[in-house]
């Protein structure tokens, strides 16, 4: 009977402990719904744009070197200097909406989605590498843009994507590609700018977990469906957080969180894994054009650490920091991006017809549009 009597009462602990459990996360699920809803009901001068809308023209499916197809739009006169964008990690060409908007008018503008993202498929090799990303820089510029010029735009993972086409072609520069942006991007260390002297037991952590999710895929498939269903509040706040800065759109946090949460589970298994243990740093000294690097001010993700480390690396570039800007500065802050971009480009292309050599060391700071 005592014996009885004591696994009752162990079992009203665990029910007590599994009651108190479930409380608690349901009220950290309310939490998360007040707490989205507050940043979603703000004033938001950008709910009109269409963010997901796509430049006009279709190029792909573009073959990559390996098989993978690569989906592939334009935007702007055939005859004009080409801008070619690639876009950051878990998102697609539609991140660079404000440019391909703006900057089709004076150029052409090429938009990629890179391999696993987007509408692009799946690697055929399995590659999901930075290295393979560097190569399909090279498959886009032979199909889209044989002669030249070409500016690369890079976000993030397209940054590094460019910086690894560099150390695979360096041939390429000052011939057919013209200049380079580099946007909230880095070379190397992305857990230790991020996370300081922890970053490299969080890299081991990330690989051990990477290794789980390889095994089996299965688990990040069910936990893909279940932030879909259940984490919709969740995936925003920590979006608006990680991605933007205090001041963003939430039109624009609700279109990059959604993009995000859709990308498919290898992505966040092999590219991001690939990411955090990737170095570029020897990549930087091919990168031999003049070279524009910008920030946001509220980066947390590659911080202005990092963009100061690639002006000084790269042979001839120049900084902007842009205020209030976070890790996606090109759409929070666009009107400043993109007036900051324009005018690299007109003097980079001057210069280049001229046969003047630029000087574009230096720092300087952007204020932000409001």
């Amino acid at each position: 009977m005592a014996e009885e009597d004591g696994t009752a009462r162990r079992l009203r602990k665990v029910a007590i402990g599994l009651g108190v459990t479930a409380a608690a996360a349901t009220a950290a699920v309310a939490a998360q719904r007040v707490a989205a809803r507050r940043l979603r009901d703000r004033d938001d001068p950008e709910s009109g744009e269409a963010l997901g809308s796509l430049p006009p023209e279709d190029l792909g499916p573009l073959t990559a070197f390996d098989g993978t197809k690569l989906h592939v739009r334009a935007a702007g006169p055939r005859e004009a200097p080409t801008l070619v964008f690639f876009h950051g990690f878990s998102l697609d060409m539609t991140t660079w909406y404000y440019q391909w908007r703006e900057l089709s008018d004076r150029y052409r503008c090429v938009l990629v989605d890179q391999r696993a993202h987007g509408r692009s498929s799946n690697p055929a090799s399995g590659d999901y590498s930075v290295v393979a990303m560097g190569k399909d820089v090279k498959s886009v510029l032979d199909e889209a843009v044989p002669e030249g010029p070409a500016i690369l735009v890079g976000h993030s993972m397209g940054g590094m994507a460019i910086l690894s086409f560099a150390r695979q072609f360096p041939e390429e520069f000052g011939s057919r590609v013209a200049g380079v942006v580099l946007t909230d991007t880095a070379a190397s260390d992305l857990l230790r700018e991020v996370f300081g002297g922890i970053g490299t037991r969080l890299g081991w952590a990330l690989r051990r977990v990477g290794d789980r999710y390889t095994a089996r895929p299965d688990l990040a498939e069910r936990l893909q469906r279940w932030i879909r269903k259940y984490g919709v509040d969740l995936t925003f706040l920590v979006g608006w957080v990680t991605n933007f800065g205090p001041g963003a759109s939430p039109s624009q946090v609700e279109h990059v969180s959604r993009i995000s949460a859709d990308a498919q589970p290898e992505v966040w298994i092999h590219t991001l894994r690939d990411l955090v243990e990737m170095d570029l740093r020897h990549a930087l000294e091919h990168v031999t054009v003049p070279a524009l690097v910008v920030v946001g001010d509220r980066d947390l993700v590659t911080p202005k650490t990092s963009a100061l480390a690639l002006r000084a690396a790269l042979p001839d570039a120049r900084a902007v920091v842009i205020t209030g800007a976070g890790h996606i500065s090109m759409m929070e802050k666009h009107q400043v991006w993109n007036e900051v971009v324009a005018g690299y480009l007109e003097q980079m292309l001057s210069v280049r017809s001229s046969g003047r050599r630029p000087h574009h060391g230096g720092r300087r700071r952007a204020a932000s549009s409001g």
